[in-house]
């Protein structure tokens, strides 16, 4: 006799446990509940549709052949997001340009004289609808480099701490603070920006 489950009703740790036993059904259930938020990462960093699409795939099919590591030391979405992540840092390693600015390079790795100047303080939220908001900070960060983008990423969204950022990004914790400190200043002057453009309309 053929038992039906209604896997809609399940929590996430069932469903992992069910999926863990070869239940690909559960498994499915927990794609259906947490594609958008998968795919929704990793476009946060690749800014790129195709590519988020084609990442936020492996990592589902990562997620099943290592669901056996999941222990439950976090929720399943957090242990899904940092595959994603390590993911999307692979793909933006290999794709990454060879060309860096070199004046901003050598500032950036040094500390340089932009840390002098004195810190960009605005809200660059004000007047702003969350929709709109949601879209500014999108063309926002589409306009920051892969070093930025990522760190500010990892760092403001995914809360990660300097030392696991470092870790992720092979380089050092100075790098990260003073590549989160760059982020910022552009992240603010950018939306700044937007904010003006959006009220001469």
């Amino acid at each position: 006799m053929t038992v039906n489950v209604d896997y809609e009703s399940e929590d996430d740790q069932t469903l992992v446990k069910s999926a863990q036993k070869g239940d690909t059904s559960a498994f499915q259930e927990l794609v259906n509940r947490h594609k958008d938020k998968i795919y929704g990462r990793a476009f946060s960093m690749l800014r790129n549709e195709e590519d988020a699409l084609d990442v936020s795939q492996e990592a589902w099919i990562k997620a099943w052949q290592r669901l056996y590591q999941f222990h439950g030391n976090a929720s399943f979405v957090t242990w899904m997001t940092r595959i994603t992540i390590n993911l999307c840092l692979d793909f933006l390693r290999k794709k990454k340009r060879r060309q860096i600015d070199s004046f901003e390079q050598i500032n950036e790795e040094s500390g340089g004289v932009e840390r002098q100047l004195p810190p960009v303080i605005v809200n660059p939220t004000a007047g702003l609808e969350r929709a709109e908001l949601r879209e500014k900070i999108d063309l926002a960060l589409e306009k920051l480099s892969y070093e930025h983008r990522t760190v500010m990423v990892l760092h403001e969204f995914e809360e990660m701490e300097y030392k696991q950022i470092a870790k992720h990004m092979e380089c050092s914790i100075g790098t990260v603070m003073s590549r989160l400190f760059y982020a910022r200043r552009k992240m603010a002057v950018l939306l700044t920006g937007l904010r003006k453009e959006s009220s001469l309309k």
